[in-house]
């Protein structure tokens, strides 16, 4: 009976045993990464493209990864690795690289220019997926050096996460019978805002000026109505030329923007003047001077009334 007995235990406790030894099989292993950003330079909208250097560092235990040869950082459109050292004393791996990526990202023009963007960064190991290979965030200290700044623009804060990247699709490895994959994933979010107030009397200025080239129109005597009629028109053409200038240094976009909205209110506004000075003409040629010179004074403080006041209120949603 006893030697039953120590038959069942031990056959409980080996089962036991092969139990733990398959979870821990199956547990992938963790690898810690931290990220130090000490500079991002050259954003490009029209190329929708930035520029990002900083310091990548990663601990893990299983010399298989080999991160120098597998770390991928998709969105990237060039990578380099300008310095990396590798420390495999007290049975861990430590591997510090600086790196420069040339990064693709989609740019939110709505709000320009009062827009807020995020700068993605991601990266991957290409040979191991989230079976073998979770990120654990390194959170000790600072993600980016708080000395930099970046030109024409503010880094209100920098956001890590780690995540599973799933991808629909077997790589082609015949082991896979339903097309899906998932590896695991290290995230930043750069979070900066745009300083904005410079940069914006820079591009509208000169749409401004020409609203009020046509807005003195209704302040030269009736009987010139050629020169009326052509300050109006050639203000018509610098408001259209001003959008040409500056949509040509924005990506393209089938969202309504902040800029066809003040170039569009401007047009119409010059468009209304056009119609306003079309009227006072034909007062003018039925001798009614008088009535001509009452409506061009009223049409031009209800236009100039209602012109500033739509552009406060549309200049303040996009800043909002």
């Amino acid at each position: 009976m006893k030697n039953l007995f120590a038959v069942v235990v031990l056959n409980i406790l080996g089962l036991f045993l092969f139990v733990n030894k398959l979870q821990a099989q199956q547990k992938p292993d963790t690898v810690k990464v931290g990220i130090y950003i000490t500079s991002i330079h050259d954003i490009d909208f029209k190329q929708k493209e930035y520029a990002i250097t900083f310091w990548l560092w990663l601990k893990y235990k299983n010399k298989d990864f080999d991160f120098m040869q597998n770390l991928e950082v998709p969105q990237a459109k060039s990578v380099s690795r300008s310095f990396a050292t590798i420390d495999s004393s007290n049975n861990q791996i430590y591997l510090l690289m600086k790196m420069q990526c040339v990064m693709k990202d989609s740019w939110r023009i709505r709000n320009f220019p009062f827009d807020k963007q995020k700068l993605r960064l991601s990266i991957e190991n290409s040979q191991f997926d989230s079976k073998s290979l979770v990120f654990v965030a390194d959170t000790l200290g600072k993600n980016y050096d708080p000395r930099f700044t970046l030109s024409g623009w503010t880094i209100n804060n920098c956001v890590i996460s780690v995540g599973i990247k799933k991808y629909e699709t077997t790589f082609g490895d015949p082991t896979l019978t339903v097309p899906h994959s998932e590896y695991s994933s290290y995230k930043v979010v750069l979070n900066i805002s745009r300083d904005a107030a410079g940069l914006f009397w820079k591009m509208f200025l000169g749409m401004y000026i020409a609203f009020l080239i046509a807005y003195i129109c209704f302040y030269i005597d009736p009987d010139e109505m050629g020169s009326r009629f052509g300050l109006s028109v050639g203000a018509l053409f610098a408001v259209i030329g001003n959008k040409y200038i500056i949509d040509s240094s924005l990506p393209e976009s089938t969202s309504f923007t902040l800029v066809d909205t003040l170039h569009g209110l401007t047009l119409f506004f010059i468009f209304a003047i056009i119609a306003a000075t079309s009227y006072s003409l034909r007062l003018i040629k039925t001798n009614k001077e008088i009535k001509a010179r009452k409506f061009d004074m009223i049409a031009a403080q209800v236009s100039l009334i209602l012109y500033v006041l739509l552009n406060i209120y549309f200049i303040s949603q996009a800043v909002s």
